[in-house]
């Protein structure tokens, strides 16, 4: 078996570090929830810490959301589809916007439903994902301004996440520039000024974040402690929260170079194996895990000893060496893991979700 737990202490520890940060520069935050991946349990430990909005962008996770607390405001953080708008407009009190006919027909549901949907309109300042273009975002905002059942909250943009285009402080001036400057065309108060991820924290440090921004969406630091900036974990935080565990279903003392004609494995690649003596062994373990619930690429043996030599769809391949930890059939080895690692065993439904408090 394998299974993933989460450690409340630690998450909570990470919560009331970046609640007393955040809060002492004037900032509101949201929590990024989409890499629980809707999984009520976790939720519901992320909940009680008191997080007071949370983001995702998959409508179901805010469905779950909102099962759990209609108190908690729903952020849906991507721009919406078309065949999803009747349910974004019922289980999202805010969606990211850059379409303006999307707009149009979230400003027609909300009708429907006789609610008024609030927006955050995203521009684009380099990371070439969502955003309007900055030549347009004035008719753009004139226009949505005209809208009934909508109402325009705040100005956003995303960095980072596609190609890696860090946030900096002339970039983040620019978005508070513009947001003043539709607030004195239009006579319109914009309440979030949304410019803060993950990635951005450590300018809050270095004194290089305007004081313009005035709301973060954070994910990764949260859940992981990461100071995403510089790829390294800050000294204040758990970056270890989620542990993975899997279960050892075959140990044997085997070869350590396969026989015969090399093909492609299932990933289609040809695996290259230095010279070395056919008859040299070492203690091989077969581990209930594989790539349909994670990339190797993204886990880490928490025994510096082991290494992963292989995998395939269901199982692992362990390098134990000569096991001088007396691992057996039924033990069970530990993994740490990054941001997508947890992204992908969160998302696999055949791993167990636990919690661990203490």
């Amino acid at each position: 078996m394998a299974y993933i737990t989460l450690d409340t202490q630690k998450l909570k520890k990470n919560y009331d570090y970046l609640e007393k940060l955040l809060s002492k520069n004037g900032i509101t935050w949201a929590v990024v929830s989409k890499l629980l991946c809707g999984n009520k349990t976790y939720l519901e430990e992320v909940i009680k810490l008191g997080i007071k909005q949370l983001c995702d962008s998959r409508v179901s996770n805010l469905k779950v959301i909102k099962s759990i607390s209609d108190q908690v405001e729903t952020v849906y953080i991507k721009p919406p589809p078309k065949h999803s708008i009747d349910e974004i407009v019922k289980y999202a009190d805010i969606s990211f916007n850059t379409e303006r006919h999307t707009i149009e027909l979230l400003s027609k549901e909300a009708k429907k439903q006789g609610k008024t949907h609030k927006i955050i309109i995203m521009i684009e300042t380099g990371e070439l994902r969502e955003g309007v273009l900055q030549e347009e975002f004035l008719d753009f905002y004139d226009a949505v301004f005209k809208l009934p059942n909508i109402e325009v909250v705040g100005i956003g943009t995303n960095l980072t996440c596609m190609y890696g285009i860090l946030p900096s402080h002339d970039k983040l001036v620019q978005l508070c520039l513009y947001e003043q400057l539709i607030e004195a065309k239009f006579n319109k108060e914009i309440e979030y000024v949304s410019g803060g991820a993950s990635v951005t924290v450590p300018l809050i440090f270095q004194g290089l974040l305007p004081k313009g921004i005035n709301h973060f969406r954070i994910g990764e630091t949260f859940f992981l402690g990461t100071d995403v900036y510089n790829n390294v974990t800050f000294d204040q935080m758990e970056n270890n929260a989620f542990q993975l565990h899997a279960e050892i279903i075959e140990l044997t003392e085997k070869r350590m170079r396969p026989i015969g004609e090399l093909g492609k494995n299932l990933l289609g690649e040809t695996i290259i194996f230095e010279d070395s003596d056919l008859s040299e062994t070492s203690n091989r373990a077969l581990i209930d895990l594989g790539l349909l619930d994670i990339d190797e690429k993204h886990i880490k043996l928490k025994n510096k000893n082991l290494k992963i030599v292989g995998a395939s769809s269901d199982m692992l391949v362990v390098d134990l060496g000569e096991n001088k930890e007396n691992y057996q059939v039924g033990s069970l080895l530990e993994f740490e893991m990054d941001y997508m690692g947890v992204l992908r065993i969160m998302n696999s439904k055949y791993i167990e979700k636990r919690i661990k408090s203490n």
